[in-house]
């Protein structure tokens, strides 16, 4: 169902997918908006027990989109590095296609929330807006169905 990759000498193992997915700070979630228009969007994210997971306000585009088409895709690329001298740019990319969904309940919702924010903030303040928010907040999981990773050399 899944293509595989052309350059497969550049691709990356699993594991060095998932530590890509855990590292990095944000990536572009992919959803089929209004009209069949793609809908891409940069988020902060968390993965956790090989799902992603992103908070988000309970209305709006992108909400419309995930109650419209379950299917989702996510890629995320580390800062990368530059030889001194030399134009060109070295990084590793990771592409998740799967499911996503809405989580419905409430523990989940905080606990998954929580968990993406420890990721950026200081406990503390996790808490204080989890009591401020919590209540509001929303949150997506985008279950993987495949993913790959890829060397990138632009030389």
């Amino acid at each position: 169902m899944f293509r595989k990759m052309r350059r497969w000498k550049q691709q990356l193992t699993e594991a060095e997918c998932a530590e890509i997915l855990r590292r990095e700070p944000r990536g572009v979630l992919a959803l089929t908006g209004d009209d069949g228009y793609p809908y891409a969007l940069p988020l902060d994210f968390v993965f956790e027990d090989g799902k992603l997971y992103f908070h988000c306000a309970g209305e709006g585009h992108k909400i419309d989109a995930v109650r419209r088409c379950d299917k989702a895709s996510f890629c995320v690329m580390d800062a990368g590095e530059r030889t001194p001298g030399e134009w060109w740019l070295k990084f590793r990319s990771v592409i998740v296609f799967g499911r996503i969904r809405i989580l419905d309940d409430r523990e989940e919702v905080l606990s998954r929330v929580r968990a993406l924010g420890l990721k950026y903030a200081a406990p503390e303040y996790v808490e204080a807006e989890l009591q401020k928010d919590g209540k509001r907040v929303c949150c997506l999981e985008l279950t993987v169905e495949h993913m790959t990773g890829k060397r990138v050399n632009e030389k």
